[in-house]
């Protein structure tokens, strides 16, 4: 790591020297201390604070083929009052949606404090041209999408062309104008945690506000472990440069419980300054429900019927 970083992207070449200079991870014991700080407990009287915390953390999303404009203005109604009956929930932090759904998002959160997120680059693949790519960022933006979620190109990644990935970064964060550019490295396709770590450090030199785990689309998705290995990734970027970069972690976090240990983490890993919607999301479609159930069984002492949140 001994390359000067305003060097690094200068050649194809040197941004491959410095991404497998970096210090290699330990998988054994990246995967024991994520286990232990897995095994954290929260006491009661924190629990409901680390709920609260989680919920302003949420990017609430769908992206399926079959969403609808009705079904994105219910989900951002519930964005805005999680519950209905209880006007002490925080909003969530964003809503994720298609960039063809983004106008309707912007109209039904204006005014909320709720960002809207648009997918593009290719959702979930990741395999178009990067004209297609830096066009579906433009539109987005122009739609009103404050955040762009960006998917890498994980076979250029994969065969080594690092630089062709850095450029598309690079371009789509230009595209992006003031938007925030969320970069998804789609962790469960690349292998292994140095991957992770490279992929990492490639889409902060580019200019990345965010890295996130996963377009939930692939098995496996977010995983404590690949979080880790993310974080460390940031807290070490920081130290390297000077500049904060967010974590998101994406797909397969359903339970109050998974969030918590995500929550206890960052708080070990990044440490307590990352614990704000700025710089920690947790990318869910049913998490929510689950964090307004248990927030109300320690308010009420019992569990709300299965009918009593909306499905998203």
């Amino acid at each position: 790591m001994t390359t000067p970083l305003a060097e690094v992207a200068t050649s194809s070449s040197a941004l491959r020297a410095f991404l497998h200079g970096l210090p290699g991870v330990d998988r054994v014991g990246a995967d024991a201390r994520a286990a232990m700080l897995g095994t954290r407990s929260i006491k009661t009287t924190a629990k409901k604070q680390a709920i609260d915390m989680a919920i302003g953390m949420v990017d609430l999303t769908t992206l399926e083929g079959a969403d609808t404009p009705g079904k994105v203005r219910a989900m951002c109604a519930k964005a805005v009052r999680p519950d209905p009956a209880d006007a002490s929930v925080p909003r969530v932090a964003a809503v994720c949606v298609y960039p063809d759904l983004v106008a309707t998002a912007v109209e039904a959160l204006r005014g909320s404090g709720v960002k809207v997120a648009s997918v593009a680059t290719s959702f979930p693949s990741g395999r178009s041209s990067i004209d297609v790519k830096v066009a579906e960022t433009r539109l987005a933006v122009a739609a009103g999408a404050a955040e762009i979620d960006m998917v890498i190109d994980r076979g250029a990644f994969l065969a080594g062309d690092y630089l062709k990935v850095y450029e598309e970064i690079v371009a789509v964060k230009e595209a992006c104008g003031g938007s925030h550019l969320k970069v998804i490295l789609e962790t469960g396709e690349l292998a292994t945690y140095d991957n992770v770590r490279r992929a990492s450090w490639l889409a902060m030199l580019a200019g990345a506000d965010f890295i996130k785990t996963s377009t939930g689309k692939v098995s496996p998705a977010a995983t404590l472990p690949v979080t880790l290995v993310m974080l460390e990734a940031v807290r070490d970027f920081l130290a390297a440069t000077g500049r904060k970069v967010g974590v998101k972690p994406a797909g397969g976090i359903r339970t109050t419980k998974d969030a918590i240990k995500y929550l206890v983490l960052v708080n070990e890993t990044a440490g307590p300054d990352w614990l704000h919607p700025d710089w920690f999301r947790l990318g869910a479609s049913s998490l929510l429900n689950d964090l307004l159930m248990q927030r109300q069984k320690m308010i009420t002492g019992r569990y709300a019927g299965p009918d009593y949140f909306t499905l998203d």
